[in-house]
């Protein structure tokens, strides 16, 4: 049985040795991939972290009010404000025509109305529970109209950048009246104590749950997994290519004739293609090491982690090796296997966060992603890059691998059988 195995195994190299130009296509197209689509995710999450917004801000009310919110918005690292003379009619042209993200318009007198607001309602307070000097001029004035500050925004905007900036603009507004009625009731009951209205009893700390010292994500750290993992499950289509050949031109006929089961044949070409995908992910390795920092990306980072990289690109090797053995055994022409499984490997990787993370995706994608190959594959290289896991942590995704390669091998087993049982 093992000399069946090995001459299996041989008939499956010189297959490949034969076309040359489909192993090209194999090492040299995830590599293309991989460098053309981290050129242009890095540039885009460049421009977003290191380049400042352009921010309109028209200031009608050029008073206290809004004075603090200009500092607030300054001193963050997001907005690069822009306070030219504009009135809100031609920033709110200017934005939807796409030139500015967006824009701020701080309406007139918003100081001055915000002041007689707090100190007509502090006057009532204080004038109800008869403390102070009661101004009864001042209580039975009427209220001004409440302000609104205007947000305006590109059509194109993310909602969650539009909730964060709403946010933002909101609790530096409500911290300005806060303080100013604190003000207003030290003023009326005359006390002196010094109170620090700007240390607040609550705050917030950002944790990230990492060591100190390991670099934060970035283009790299998900394109070198992601497109490895994509170029790994391509090789679904020559697989799957190759079994068609083979029973067209009876290769498979006279492979069962000669007493050999078709698991030896099933497992010659496993272990064949599993020696191309180790391949492929260390041509995909060395690219995101040797190659990125020539081309300004950041270095991709394997120092301690590679046998745990390696030790999952064996079993998502498997996974797509098996699924690829599938489609050849169900299908009988190349025109049916190529573009099926060209297809469902796109399907796959789309589902499975290869290109757009999966947190972003509808409720039920996400559920529907859990059951991509793609996606346990992916998770698993995140554990080990980004949360430093070991082999048992990454253990529940790499048998999740394993299951598929065996449930999808026994299935196109169980039809082979079927198929030429007499």
């Amino acid at each position: 049985m093992l000399y069946k195995l090995w001459r299996a195994l041989w008939k499956e190299i010189l297959l490949l040795k034969r076309d040359m130009g489909g192993i090209l296509i194999i090492f040299i197209m995830p590599l293309v991939l991989i460098v053309t689509i981290t050129l242009i995710q890095d540039s885009t999450f460049k421009n977003l972290e290191g380049t400042k917004i352009p921010l309109l801000l028209v200031d009608n009310d050029k008073s206290e009010v809004s004075k603090i919110i200009k500092d607030g918005l300054k001193k963050g690292d997001t907005f690069d404000l822009i306070t030219k003379d504009l009135d809100e009619a031609k920033a709110r042209q200017a934005v939807f025509n796409g030139d500015y993200q967006m824009a701020i318009v701080i309406p007139e007198k918003l100081t001055e109305n915000m002041n007689q607001s707090i100190d007509i309602k502090v006057q009532s307070i204080v004038s109800s529970l008869g403390v102070g000097e009661t101004d009864t001029a001042a209580v039975q004035r009427e209220l001004p109209k409440a302000k609104e500050i205007h947000l305006y925004f590109d059509p194109v905007t993310s909602a969650g950048f539009k909730s964060g900036v709403k946010s933002s603009v909101n609790e530096m507004v409500a911290t300005i009246e806060n303080q100013k009625i604190y003000a207003a009731f030290q003023d009326q009951l005359g006390t002196e104590d010094d109170i620090s209205f700007d240390q607040k009893f609550i705050a917030f700390k950002e944790i990230t749950p990492k060591g100190d010292d390991e670099a934060l994500p970035n283009s790299v750290q998900h394109n070198v997994p992601a497109w490895a993992l994509f170029a790994i499950f391509f090789i679904v289509v020559p697989l799957s290519i190759n079994l068609v050949k083979e029973k067209n031109q009876g290769t498979i006929i006279r492979i069962l004739a000669n007493h050999t089961p078709y698991y030896v044949h099933v497992l010659g070409k496993t272990f064949t293609y599993l020696m191309i995908c180790m391949i492929q992910f260390l041509l995909m390795l060395a690219v995101g090491v040797y190659l990125f920092p020539y081309l300004d990306l950041p270095k991709f980072e394997v120092a301690g982690k590679l046998p745990e990289l390696l030790f999952v690109t064996f079993f998502a090797g498997l996974a797509a090796i098996g699924f690829g053995i599938l489609l050849g055994t169900l299908t009988d022409t190349q025109e049916q296997s190529a573009p099926l499984g060209a297809t469902s490997v796109v399907i796959l990787a789309a589902i499975g966060g290869i290109w757009v993370p999966v947190f972003m995706m509808p409720d039920f994608m996400q559920t529907i992603s859990s059951f991509s190959p793609m996606n346990w594959g992916l998770n698993a290289y995140y554990d080990i890059i980004l949360r430093d896991a070991g082999y048992v942590q990454v253990l529940p995704k790499i048998g999740l691998l394993l299951l598929f390669y065996f449930v999808t091998v026994l299935i196109a087993l169980i039809y082979e059988r079927k198929k030429h049982s007499i």
